[in-house]
């Protein structure tokens, strides 16, 4: 029976992808890609000649119905998105729903995405999290850093560069200036980066020093602080 593949490609080095999604990516029938430009590169770098179509934010309530039928009638499709797990922050989600609805066989692959080496990367627990993804831009934004500061498992947030101080500032002004932050940047990458230390300190240092490239930031819980406290009195 045929499939629908969703298969995470590399985030950074081209090398972070498994011998089994090579595999696949060279057997199935089509590949639906982000950006196709994007995805040659890689495709190229591991020879594998599938044609592909584009499969995006802006085209995919339109063409899921129609991938379901091409998997119906025998076509092994697999989903990229231009970095990481497609569904993640990406596209995914729709197509995977139209598929269960219409009884399609969906297998999806483990690999990279990159909030599991930032959060792990960051030192804050990591057994109980929280993923947001990215923030809304403006509205709801206030409200969703209200409901943050009261989280107290560590969350997860994906970040502009070019709004990465205006966030840093708003976790000072709603969650208070010695709340923990991480910041990762280019993760998997030449200038891979992470910076931690108070919201205060990340404030100022990136207020002074331009952030680029793709961020990841990982907030400690709201007990966060007085745990290390304690944890350093008994000590």
């Amino acid at each position: 029976m045929a499939k629908l593949y969703l298969i995470p490609t590399p985030i950074g080095n081209l090398e972070d992808i498994t011998l089994r999604a090579l595999r696949i990516l060279k057997e199935v029938d089509l590949i639906l890609a982000e950006d196709t430009r994007t995805s040659s590169v890689l495709l190229k770098k591991y020879d594998i000649h599938t044609r592909m179509e584009s499969h995006h934010k802006f085209n995919e309530h339109k063409t899921a119905s129609g991938v379901c039928e091409k998997i119906l009638a025998g076509m092994n499709v697999a989903l990229i998105s231009d970095a990481g797990t497609p569904g993640i922050s990406d596209p995914g989600f729709f197509l995977v729903r139209t598929c269960v609805e219409a009884g399609v066989d969906v297998e999806t692959l483990p690999g990279a995405t990159a909030f599991v080496p930032a959060l792990v990367n960051s030192g804050f627990p990591c057994d109980r999290f929280c993923f947001e993804g990215f923030l809304p831009v403006k509205k709801g934004r206030q409200t969703k850093f209200k409901e943050m500061a009261l989280e107290k498992r560590t969350t997860i947030v994906y970040e502009s560069p070019y709004r990465l101080v205006k966030t840093l500032g708003q976790i000072v002004e709603f969650m208070g200036p010695d709340r923990y932050v991480a910041v990762c940047r280019e993760i998997s990458k030449m200038h891979e980066e992470c910076r931690r230390g108070s919201a205060q300190e990340l404030f100022e240092w990136y207020s002074k020093n331009e952030p680029k490239g793709e961020i990841v930031m990982i907030i400690a819980g709201a007990d966060y602080e007085r745990g290390r406290e304690l944890q350093q009195e008994e000590e």
